[in-house]
């Protein structure tokens, strides 16, 4: 075994005082606690920072920054740059951490050829408390044996890396709001940096509570995907679906066959998020089973709804603006 690193653990936070101090506990519940923890919030207003100041007053590990106004990549870079560690751990607000997820995220560094990783991706599960959370998480959220390792692209929920990559590419994009962490992964593959996978590191994060909250989540990334300009071919099939969807339903009333094949081709989309509802259902009484399976398909179609009216948002913005700094995908990334 190599020597154990000093890792940092950084976080932004706004308006989390409901769920902030969870976040601390299971930091501090850690089996390889963090030699330190930096929070930067961006201007709360509900009590949060005072609540993080009083923890640390208590004796916990945290340093805490304010940055009013700060979107989350600047938020994180902030901390990055107030942080002492060559090892960079990265969690949001809002998540609860299981016990081992710090030592699992930072164990490939201390193995035998750890000094040929760079990056550590650890994995995220939905921490649904309702029927609803359990159908969106369900129908959003990839299940652990669908992952490939070698493609997969971490959440900066759940990702540890070394300073120096941070640097090489200059950190996260500024110029993003949403999907900074996946420009960023891409911009650390880009420079050569190397990636390992820790199916242990494990971050649980409720989903949003109701469709409205959904929508505008899920609106907000794929306009964030506009205006990095990435997955063109991704976006483009679900308006080819939809419009074919549309037209299939159309022509079934003069030929049947149409709906039965529109029926099919229901199913099969719908398939996967069914297949990770299924474990929880036991647990529910029939009433909440009968809600998550019939919130499934409504689910599906919000979310790419969502998605249809957010990318061009973010292409027009693209288009007035120009790219973010550090935002040039590749013709592959793009696609």
């Amino acid at each position: 075994m190599r020597g154990i690193p000093p890792v940092s653990v950084i976080c932004t936070v706004f308006n989390e005082a409901a769920s902030i101090d969870r976040l601390v506990d299971s930091l501090l519940a850690q089996t390889r606690v963090p030699d330190e923890v930096i929070v930067v919030d961006g201007g709360s207003t509900d009590g949060t920072v005072q609540r993080l100041k009083a923890r640390e007053a208590a004796g916990a590990p945290l340093r805490v920054f304010s940055a009013p106004g700060a979107n989350i990549s600047q938020g994180r870079n902030a901390a990055i740059r107030a942080a002492a560690s060559p090892i960079i751990a990265s969690v949001d607000a809002g998540v609860r951490l299981d016990p081992g997820w710090l030592a699992a995220l930072i164990r490939p560094f201390e193995a035998e050829g750890g000094d040929q990783v760079d990056v550590v991706c650890g994995f995220f599960l939905s921490d649904a408390q309702t029927p609803f959370e359990l159908a969106l998480g369900a129908t959003t959220l990839p299940a652990l044996d669908e992952i490939d390792p070698s493609t997969f692209l971490p959440s900066s929920r759940s990702v540890a890396f070394r300073r120096s990559c941070w640097e090489a590419v200059q950190g996260y994009p500024e110029g993003l709001d949403y999907c900074e962490d996946l420009i960023f992964d891409l911009n650390l593959k880009r420079a050569g940096c190397r990636f390992a996978f820790a199916p242990d590191a494990l971050v649980r994060f409720r989903p949003r509570p109701d469709l409205r909250a959904f929508f505008w989540q899920y609106y907000r990334y794929a306009r964030g995907d506009g205006k990095a300009d990435l997955w063109r071919k991704r976006h483009a099939i679900r308006y080819a679906t939809y419009i074919l969807g549309a037209f299939a339903a159309l022509l079934g009333f003069w030929y049947k066959a149409s709906w039965l094949a529109l029926g099919i081709a229901g199913a099969a989309y719908l398939y996967r998020p069914y297949r990770h509802l299924a474990p929880a259902l036991p647990g529910l009484t029939p009433a909440q089973r009968l809600q998550a399976v019939a919130l499934v398909p409504v689910v599906r179609l919000v979310g790419d709804f969502a998605k249809m009216v957010g990318y061009p948002v973010g292409l027009a913005w693209r288009r007035r603006n120009g790219p973010p700094a550090q935002s040039r995908p590749t013709r592959a990334e793009r696609i």
